[in-house]
């Protein structure tokens, strides 16, 4: 189920493309699990959606509310923080966790 409304709405056409990427960013951090935000452009935001994959993966769902031609909007949530296994072993026994 989708929250709503946005938390966040950026409307990245009204920014100088040389800060759009940060600024999309830091705006993403500043929001708490299950809150989201609206990007809103003028393309198909892809390179964005790439970054997030690497930067950013397994905390963000992105999902399109609408696909151009003339304006994108996207819907970039931020994910609860998964459960966290002990990244040593591989294990979730680590540490003496199971019995």
């Amino acid at each position: 189920m989708m929250p709503t409304p946005a938390t966040s709405h950026i409307d990245v056409r009204t920014i100088e493309p040389m800060q759009r990427h940060a600024t999309i960013f830091n705006r993403f951090d500043e929001l708490q699990p299950e809150q989201w935000m609206e990007l809103v452009s003028d393309h198909d935001p892809v390179p964005l959606h790439h970054q997030f994959e690497t930067q950013r993966q397994g905390i963000y769902d992105w999902a399109y509310l609408e696909r151009g031609p003339q304006r994108w909007r996207v819907q970039i949530r931020r994910m609860a923080a998964a459960a966290t296994v002990a990244a040593d072993s591989g294990s979730c026994c680590s540490g003496g966790a199971c019995g």
